[in-house]
């Protein structure tokens, strides 16, 4: 694959490897596609398959093969059959820690949709998006951006590889929440586009993926957990159940993210992504809980277990992402497992005083 002229919108520079696993991988996928070493991958268990390194960079580098690719890998990668194998083998062990996690959540006789709110009231993660309104420093601002750009960069395009295994009331309200999520179709206002602005006004790199080398294991479980869910047809109702958690849960964090870049002192050009997402998620949350889901389980009653499934292994691996931001800026280490890449000083509008503007960001290396 040659390097195209623009390499904002990928692919993305292939990251180094974890562990043996992801070494094997990485080595592959740099030379012609070839069979892999009989029974890689055969002896997988990791003690916490959600924090696990090797594991979480083997998924990422599968997935983002059926995304926009890795820079310089054939692309005939893809569909090669011993990786797949070796893909297989990870995501069992991968969904079996998600099942372990959440367990079987119960349908209640309301419907899927009463479901869904009583998981979303049930979840009772850390204060992540109350620490960023009010008390972070501008370094964990730029850090938890950083860590959110693996999905936003692409947002809405795990959960579109649903739209082709769906009919009826389901589709249709998919459609209709994807369509604001890629802006009605204006470059401008696609929520990637937005957030690729974000990136930039805070002084970080702003091209597709260059943040995966930075973001833990716990990250990239954030991101395979959707690319499992979306690439398997048989959990399409499990993707649905995260993309209807995801919304339900998005509209107030989404608030006080823009509050808090506004408290650092950064211009509407910075926090409109957060701002949009505000209103337009309020608005996705009764159609994805009621239209899109109730609509699913209308037309297949068998799928509301795997809906409710999928909402719950949601949110609990977003706990468990934003315990460890906190548990990290807690003990006062960096929540990424290098410095961001090196940037531009923030580029900051001056909506508040001198007296408080926020202050330089430290020296990245």
């Amino acid at each position: 694959m040659s390097e195209p002229a623009d390499r904002r919108y990928g692919p993305a520079i292939l990251p180094r490897a974890r562990g043996p696993l992801s070494a094997a991988v990485v080595r592959a996928l740099r030379r012609p596609p070839h069979d892999l070493p009989a029974g890689l991958g055969t002896d997988l268990d990791p003690a916490d398959p959600i924090f696990d390194e090797d594991l979480q960079l083997t998924l990422f580098l599968c997935y983002e093969l059926h995304y926009r690719g890795w820079l310089g890998v054939d692309e005939s990668w893809e569909w090669q059959p011993t990786l797949l194998a070796l893909r297989g083998r990870c995501e069992r062990v991968f969904e079996a820690a998600l099942r372990r996690l959440v367990g079987v959540p119960s349908v209640p006789a309301a419907g899927v949709a009463a479901g869904l709110a009583d998981l979303v009231a049930a979840d009772d993660g850390p204060a992540l998006a109350a620490w960023l309104q009010r008390r972070a420093d501008l370094a964990q601002f730029r850090e938890f951006v950083a860590h959110r750009s693996v999905y936003h960069l692409r947002e809405a395009d795990p959960h579109s590889w649903a739209l082709p295994r769906l009919g009826g009331p389901a589709k249709a309200a998919l459609v209709e929440i994807q369509t604001d999520e890629y802006g009605n179709g204006r470059l401008d206002r696609m929520h990637a586009e937005l957030f690729r602005r974000t990136l930039d006004r805070l002084g970080l790199d702003a091209r597709y993926g260059a943040h995966v080398e930075a973001v833990p294991a716990v990250t990239l479980a954030t991101n395979n957990l959707m690319s499992l869910f979306g690439l398997h047809r048989r959990l399409r109702g499990a993707l649905l159940g995260h993309l209807a958690a995801f919304e339900m849960t998005s509209s107030l964090p989404n608030r006080r993210y823009g509050n808090g870049l506004r408290r650092l002192g950064f211009d509407e050009l910075a926090t409109r992504f957060y701002d949009e997402h505000v209103e337009a998620d309020a608005v996705h949350e009764q159609i994805a809980a009621h239209d899109m889901c109730g609509g699913l389980v209308g037309v297949e009653p068998a799928l509301a277990g795997d809906v409710l499934f999928g909402a719950a292994a949601g949110l609990a691996v977003d706990r468990l992402f934003a315990a460890h931001l906190l548990d990290s800026w807690a003990a006062g280490r960096t929540s990424l497992r290098a410095p961001a890449p090196p940037a531009l000083p923030p580029k900051v509008s001056l909506v508040v005083s001198p007296a408080v503007a926020p202050p330089a960001p430290p020296a990245l290396v």
